[in-house]
């Protein structure tokens, strides 16, 4: 297999677009090739077969997905509080819309997994790690709540993204931002009064 990382990373990216765009059936080798611009062929050299390309994609949805460094060091830095849980939040309803194709590329994916056990195990394995890292980061960083409180949110924010990127007029009334807010205060316990 080549490792021309730039070219995998296009590559990657393509197929992200591909699965987006046209669903898992829409995505094949010739269709990666073609998205990336690249010369036909070129996809069947850095994958091995498309249950790969499948995953590595679905891993590289949560690289185009992450925070930005300076967005985590303020995070960090700041009190952990409702407000900072609500503003991370927020942050997360942008790189969303920002990259609407990635989220979409990740429910598809899931469907895919319905299908294939062997990619069922391994997206489960890829969101079950990532749920449980935001657990951490959130006790770790004395965040209002516990476990249950960040898998409400977990849910409630899929959830959210699901309509608001898919039917979109469903919501439409109530806006996405403000309802991360409303969840947030819902959801998150605020810091008991002195």
């Amino acid at each position: 297999m080549r490792q021309n990382p730039e070219r995998r990373r296009a590559l990657l990216d393509a197929a992200i677009d591909v699965l987006a765009e046209e669903g898992a059936r829409g995505l094949t080798f010739r269709a990666v090739d073609t998205r990336a611009e690249v010369p036909r062929g070129t996809a069947s050299n850095y994958f091995a077969n498309r249950a790969e390309l499948l995953l590595q994609a679905g891993a590289h949805v949560h690289v185009r997905l992450a925070p930005t460094e300076e967005f985590m060091a303020r995070f960090q830095e700041a009190t952990p509080t409702r407000e900072q849980t609500r503003l991370g939040m927020r942050d997360l309803l942008r790189r969303v819309e920002a990259n609407r194709n990635g989220y979409l590329a990740l429910l598809e994916l899931r469907l895919e997994a319905n299908r294939h056990p062997g990619i069922r195990e391994e997206l489960t394995r890829t969101i079950h790690s990532t749920l449980e890292e935001n657990v951490r980061h959130h006790l770790e960083g004395g965040f209002p709540g516990d476990r249950d409180t960040v898998v409400t949110l977990y849910l409630a924010m899929t959830g959210l993204f699901v309509e608001h990127l898919t039917l979109p007029e469903v919501l439409a009334d109530d806006g996405a931002e403000s309802l991360v807010d409303r969840m947030t205060h819902i959801i998150v316990p605020g810091y008991p009064s002195p």
